[in-house]
């Protein structure tokens, strides 16, 4: 073999240990970018927890919080397709993607129905959170279909149409699989359910999460005061590999809430740390 021959043998040869090494650690950030401090989650946070806030400020908070995502309300993101392309611009400039919007009202009104969808289109959101009357539901099933983004029934409580998870289970049934449930976590545990079990229950049709905590379904906390299993619950959204938004809501408080939102990041993040 000659001195040439050698010599290009080790080139090759290194040339493919960098190679590796260089996909090894391309691969090792991609998982690190997957699992981050709240697990395979897209986790973020319901722009109502900061309603008391304009949409520069709410989303400069949003930074500061370390958070990418918002399920935005309609104070901040007033669903106006021709403003899509502006939400979308100084959302990306705090580093935040807005995946979801709601909580909407949807009725027997194809073409008021069409304009949130088309709002959510052009936002690129994935879902919407909604509160649908009984006769809405034609209208979504062909809304689903035709835009590809997911409703989610919102859970409202003790009281209303869509209180115990059962009203939604019902809802849904032989309905679109992009017709399924917002889970507020809260509103379950005021109407004395578990979100877990509803988890496990709506299977794969769960398609947006509030995250928030109620003590001996009464009084709303800082994640980890209250009754949720914030850890169990999320190993169940692990498991089956849910990818929507998983939104942190803390409505009290709300003129100056960072102290009690950062206390309810922590318990996230803990929780998440048990994957």
């Amino acid at each position: 073999m000659t001195h040439s021959e050698t010599t290009r043998r080790d080139f090759l040869a290194s040339s493919l240990a960098a190679a590796g090494a260089l996909a090894w650690t391309q691969t090792a950030a991609a998982r690190a970018a997957l699992v981050g401090d709240y697990g395979p989650f897209s986790f973020g946070i319901q722009s109502y927890s900061l309603r008391s806030f304009k949409l520069p400020e709410a989303l400069a908070m949003t930074k500061d919080l370390g958070l990418g995502y918002w399920e935005s309300y309609s104070a901040h993101t007033p669903p106006d397709v021709s403003k899509a392309a502006e939400y979308k611009k100084i959302a990306g400039d705090h580093g935040v993607t807005i995946l979801s919007f709601g909580v909407s009202r949807f009725t027997k009104d194809h073409d008021a129905n069409r304009k949130l969808f088309e709002f959510a289109k052009a936002m690129g959101m994935t879902s919407l959170s909604a509160d649908p009357d009984p006769d809405a539901f034609e209208s979504l099933d062909k809304l689903v279909e035709e835009y590809g983004v997911a409703i989610g029934i919102h859970n409202h409580g003790p009281g209303h149409r869509y209180g115990p998870i059962d009203t939604i289970l019902k809802a849904i049934k032989d309905h679109h699989p992009k017709v399924g449930c917002c889970l507020d976590c809260g509103h379950l545990l005021r109407s004395k359910e578990d979100p877990v079990k509803a988890v496990e229950l709506l299977g794969d049709r769960v398609f947006g999460v509030h995250l928030k905590d109620v003590k001996d379904a009464k009084t709303f906390t800082v994640l980890g005061e209250g009754d949720l299993r914030t850890g169990d619950l999320m190993k169940a959204l692990a498991k089956r590999h849910y990818k929507y938004i998983l939104a942190l809501e803390y409505e009290e408080n709300p003129n100056s809430p960072m102290d009690e939102i950062k206390a309810c990041l922590a318990t996230a993040r803990k929780a998440a740390g048990t994957l």
